[in-house]
């Protein structure tokens, strides 16, 4: 008989592609895991993991059984979630991934807020970027994410929480630092500091100053920053501008260094993101508005500005 432990037991090794690994995780011992992933085999008359290859791949008969046991996992978790929606209880365990770009500045501002109001949930939080947050959606190893958007990606449902405008961050003694604001044909792309590839934050730059071949000529060094709080500081020592997002301005809220965009305010959706088979509603929804709640109002209103894409 098919067990639900056996199907969390081989969607873990789907995951984690290693039995020691999927054991810890399952916090059971290797040998209990390899157990019972041989004894599902055996009830079913296939294999499902090919053990010959590491890291360990499902075969393609395990694909689909391992897919099929993640759906029956999340429909089960569902049962408890409809009791305790039902006894008004807020519970259970909520994993988030935010970007880079967002972590150091919005997780401050609602985390304490949101874990002292529920105090049984127990918070997992995790800095990744968008490709592997979108990832782990699908693969169930977090519930929500909180990213840039929109994404363009069909499996995955977008809730708004905020928009934050795109600000200019110069050196001190740059010669923009004497107007009270910058039109975008002004920026020089020579002279823009950017973050590494796979940051979303990076694409919504090259977007929208047009930066179409990067060029760091007038630069003192070549450099792609892994975070904004790095580029702000490189920026202070040695030179040049970057974009940074409106909630790290706050930080610096009576800096001289930051300026507003002549005629135009960028804005970058930051939402929730979670897939269809999620099935905690009500913490989503709690989430939802611990966030909205933590950062400033004029972050609420879309109106304001213009959203910046940065996926094609």
């Amino acid at each position: 008989m098919i067990t639900l432990i056996q199907l969390e037991y081989i969607t873990a090794l789907d995951t984690y592609r290693h039995f020691a690994t999927a054991a810890e995780k399952c916090f059971v011992t290797q040998p209990t895991l390899s157990m019972q992933v041989k004894k599902l085999e055996e009830e079913l008359g296939i294999v499902l993991f090919d053990r010959t290859k590491q890291p360990v791949i499902p075969t393609e008969h395990g694909k689909q059984v391992v897919a099929q046991a993640r759906v029956i996992l999340q429909e089960t978790a569902k049962i408890k979630t409809i009791v305790n929606d039902f006894s008004q209880q807020v519970t259970g365990q909520l994993r988030i991934g935010l970007i880079p770009t967002i972590a150091p500045y919005l997780l401050p501002l609602f985390a304490g807020n949101f874990k002292k109001s529920y105090s049984d949930v127990e918070l997992i939080v995790e800095e990744v970027v968008t490709e592997k947050i979108e990832e782990m959606l699908v693969q169930d190893t977090l519930d929500v994410g909180i990213l840039v958007t929109p994404l363009h990606n069909k499996q995955i449902i977008e809730y708004p929480l905020y928009y934050e405008e795109m600000l200019i961050y110069h050196h001190a003694d740059h010669p923009v630092a004497q107007r009270p604001v910058i039109k975008v044909n002004e920026i020089n792309p020579n002279e823009v500091w950017l973050l590494g590839d796979g940051h979303c934050f990076r694409s919504q730059v090259i977007n929208f100053c047009d930066i179409e071949n990067i060029n760091s000529s007038q630069l003192p060094f070549e450099f792609e920053a892994g975070s904004i709080d790095t580029l702000m500081k490189i920026i202070d020592r040695e030179g040049g501008y970057t974009l940074i997002p409106e909630l790290a301005a706050l930080e610096k809220e009576d800096s001289k260094q930051i300026k507003s965009f002549d005629g135009i305010t960028p804005l970058r959706e930051v939402s929730l993101v979670y897939t269809r088979k999620f099935a905690k509603t009500r913490l989503i929804e709690l989430l939802a508005e611990s966030i909205r709640q933590s950062v400033p109002l004029h972050l609420l209103e879309k109106e304001r500005g213009s959203v910046v894409e940065w996926r094609e």
